[in-house]
């Protein structure tokens, strides 16, 4: 490993592989995110996992789609695509639950032609916390 922290070898740490994702995204925050929304101009993709959903809630209008299955879902010419995934036009904003693995999904999903593809910055914290809506689990007695 060099001084600045890097690799030295070719190889490449998650935290310098998630800086170079980054700088090819278009990222966006929360109340961008939910404007685009409203608008009709971004398809919301929440790919947590159900024990975080159920603990924190959802986004309504958001398409939850796991993140093991995010590709086959969103891809324009799958089989298994999802309705809303019509076109390589579409432009998805990813999010998980603080920011980190939705950056990853979303260069993915631009590795499928969905050069729109982007993640919200923060995640679902991030949305939670600028207070958006949000549909709160059920009270579990």
């Amino acid at each position: 490993m060099g001084d600045d922290g890097r690799a030295v070898d070719g190889r490449v740490g998650i935290d310098e592989l998630l800086e170079q994702v980054r700088s090819g995204l278009d990222r966006i925050e929360p109340r961008d995110a939910y404007q685009a929304y409203e608008a009709g101009d971004a398809l919301l993709v929440d790919t947590r996992y159900s024990a975080l959903r159920e603990r924190d809630g959802l986004i309504p209008g958001a398409l939850i789609v796991e993140r093991n299955e995010l590709e086959w879902r969103l891809d324009p010419l799958g089989s298994h695509r999802a309705a809303e995934a019509d076109s390589h036009d579409l432009r998805v904003v990813v999010l998980c639950n603080e920011g980190y693995a939705s950056s990853l999904a979303a260069e993915s999903l631009r590795r499928l032609g969905l050069h729109r593809a982007t993640d919200l910055i923060g995640g679902f914290q991030a949305w939670k916390a600028a207070g958006l809506p949000v549909l709160l689990p059920a009270i579990r007695a």
